[in-house]
C-alpha cells in the first residue's frame, strides 16, 4: 500500500516533504506531532498519506466511546488509542502515562482543536510533552505550496511564551486548505 500512498501524494496530488526528513528513519520513537493549520477535512487524508510516505507510525487519542464496533477497529488500525474522559485524573496525566507504557508512541494532533480560525492554540499538547519528557515535532499543512515542512524535534522549556512564539514562527506564512482559517 505504501507505493499507492506515494503515488497519490507525490504524483497525483503533487505534494512534497521538506525539512527534517530524518523522522522517516524512525529515530524519534516518542513525540507529540502537531500539524498546523487545521482548516479542513482534507488535512486528514494528507496526514494519512504523509505518514505512509515517511514510513512512520503515528497515533491519536479519542474518547473511549468512539472505539466501539464496528468503527472502533478502524480507528485502532489508524493508530487510535481510547482514553477514559470520565475519570477525575487530569487528561494531561492520562496521556503522559501512555508515553510511559508504550515503547513507541507518536501522538499527532492539531493544537487549534478545531478546523475554524482561532487566535490561540490549546496548551494541552505542550504540557503533555513536558510531563512525558518528549519532543514536539511540527509539521505544516501548506496547501498553497503543496508541502509538508517538518521541524527538528523541539523540547519545551520552562518559558511557554517563548516556546509558543518559536512554534508559531515555524508555521509563519503557511496557508491551509481554507486560507481564511489559517
Amino acid at each position: 500500500m505504501r507505493w499507492l500512498a506515494e503515488f497519490i501524494y507525490f504524483k497525483l496530488l503533487g505534494w512534497k516533504v521538506v525539512g527534517n526528513t530524518d523522522i522517516s528513519k524512525n529515530s524519534i520513537k516518542k513525540a507529540i506531532i502537531i500539524t498546523v493549520p487545521h482548516t479542513s477535512w482534507h488535512d486528514f487524508y494528507i496526514a494519512i498519506l504523509l505518514r505512509s510516505v515517511l514510513r512512520i507510525k503515528t497515533n491519536f487519542i479519542g474518547k473511549k466511546e468512539l472505539f466501539v464496533f464496528p468503527i472502533g477497529w478502524f480507528f485502532k488500525a489508524l493508530g487510535g488509542v481510547p482514553i477514559n474522559r470520565d475519570t477525575k485524573e487530569k487528561k494531561v496525566d492520562i496521556i503522559a502515562k501512555l508515553f510511559d507504557v508504550k515503547e513507541e508512541f507518536r501522538m499527532a494532533l492539531a493544537p487549534e482543536g478545531t478546523r475554524k480560525k482561532v487566535n490561540k492554540w490549546r496548551t494541552g499538547f505542550y504540557y503533555i510533552a513536558k510531563k512525558a519528557n518528549v519532543p514536539i515535532v511540527m509539521i505544516s499543512l501548506d496547501f498553497e505550496n503543496k508541502q509538508n515542512k517538518i521541524s527538528e524535534p523541539f523540547y519545551p522549556t520552562d518559558n511557554i511564551e517563548a516556546d509558543f512564539k518559536s512554534m508559531h514562527y515555524f508555521f509563519k506564512d503557511v496557508k491551509g486548505k481554507i486560507p481564511k482559517f489559517s
